[in-house]
């Protein structure tokens, strides 16, 4: 089963912590794990603790890996920075499920990583 969510947003770096709508979107009796994936180049998803202050470090520190500019793909749509943080962070996260709900740890969250927005974007949850 595979569900989509939209996930918008108002900077060209940010962090969301997307853990209450991935819950609210699991049925009542799945067992098993959710895959969350992020159809998308130039977006990402981790799991991590959704602390305000840590989303911020997090934007923070991929800004600081990354140079926003001088990159040979900027020749073609000025957004290699993008793309070069999506990679390090990666496009899907795996999750236990028990009973309808997310078998996380204490503070644990899922954050959905918007390198090139805002931005509209697909997420997608595939539950097995």
């Amino acid at each position: 089963m595979t569900i989509e969510l939209s996930v918008s947003t108002d900077e060209r770096l940010s962090v969301l912590d997307v853990t209450d709508r991935v819950a609210e979107a699991l049925p009542a009796d799945a067992d098993g794990t959710a895959t969350v994936f992020v159809p998308h180049t130039t977006a990402a998803v981790t799991v991590n603790e959704g602390e305000s202050r840590l989303l911020g470090d997090i934007e923070t520190g991929l800004s600081e890996l990354v140079a926003d500019e001088g990159w040979a793909h900027d020749r073609i749509d000025d957004n290699a920075d993008a793309h070069l943080r999506a990679t390090l962070v990666g496009p899907n996260v795996t999750v236990p499920v028990s009973d309808g709900d997310l078998a996380m740890g204490t503070w644990q969250s899922i954050l959905f990583v918007e390198c090139d927005g805002p931005r509209t974007r697909s997420l997608e949850v595939h539950v097995d």
